[in-house]
């Protein structure tokens, strides 16, 4: 396994330059740093590559991750709208293969986060979803990419809540590079069993995410990390393993997040750096 940090544990915007974080967590003792490809897009044809370049240079591998916009919905019931998802993800996947990076993983057969205060049509969606996914895979497929579609809580997406449904999801869609992506802390509101929701993944896990039951750095919570691990051993998951964080109040990541308190204890960055090292080492220790 390669174990990696979303680097907007540090930021409190999706947009923030990922650039001047992948020394640090190259220092830090990390393989991987994922970054958001909301904005993308947005790079200019040269800072694309110096990310990429400084990338090389660290030995660092970049996954990506994304939520993407109501506008971009690949299971939206209007026409233009998939079609406007469609063609951003194909922008975005093509940038994505200029920085070498083979994984993105999020709510990609949707949007994120969810609005509740309108209706939502679960059948509706996941036919759409599966029609939208099929429909990229092979695009993704051409540069290489794996479509990594995340199982997400109840509160933030209505799709896809269990490895179960994941799986189910993946197995319709029917494309070898489209897998499934968990993660620990919306496992924690969904699953019955954290083994077994990993063992039901099984050789379709694709991408797996970790934070505490808070969202905390793994190690600080009440989670089952030895669990956790035994049961990724057993499958012989082999990919990233890249823990997720979210601690800080404020900005857009503060406000799509819901964090409402400080729950980084007044941490300044060289403090957040520490925590990240610390988690990072045990997260070798029991996972690896």
């Amino acid at each position: 396994m390669k174990f990696g940090i979303y680097y907007s544990y540090w930021e409190q915007e999706w947009s923030a330059d990922c650039l001047k974080y992948v020394e640090k967590v190259a220092r830090l003792g990390f393989d991987v740093i994922e970054i958001a490809a909301h904005h993308l897009n947005s790079y200019s044809p040269a800072h694309i590559a110096e990310v990429a370049r400084a990338a090389r240079e660290n030995g660092i591998t970049l996954t990506a991750g994304i939520g993407p916009s109501r506008e971009r919905n690949l299971s939206s019931p209007d026409p233009a709208v998939r079609k406007a998802g469609r063609a951003f993800f194909e922008e975005t996947l093509t940038n994505l293969a200029k920085l070498d990076i083979h994984v993105i993983g999020g709510a990609l057969h949707s949007y994120w986060p969810i609005d509740y205060s309108k209706p939502v049509d679960k059948a509706g969606d996941w036919a759409r979803g599966v029609e939208g996914i099929a429909g990229l895979a092979d695009f993704a497929g051409n540069l290489g990419i794996n479509l990594c579609l995340e199982v997400l809580n109840r509160f933030e997406n209505h799709v896809l809540n269990t490895a179960e449904e994941g799986v189910a999801f993946v197995r319709e869609v029917g494309k070898p590079n489209v897998k499934v992506m968990l993660d620990t802390f919306h496992m924690n509101i969904e699953e019955d069993s954290f083994a077994q929701a990993i063992r039901t993944a099984g050789p379709l896990l694709g991408h797996f995410h970790t934070g505490e039951n808070n969202r905390r750095v793994p190690g600080t919570g009440r989670l089952p990390w030895h669990e956790i691990g035994t049961a990724l051993r057993e499958i012989g998951y082999s990919g990233a393993v890249v823990m997720e964080p979210f601690v800080k109040m404020g900005g857009q990541v503060g406000n799509d997040i819901k964090v409402w308190r400080d729950l980084s204890n007044n941490a300044d960055e060289a403090r957040l750096d520490e925590d990240a090292r610390r988690s990072l080492e045990f997260s070798r220790f029991v996972l690896g």
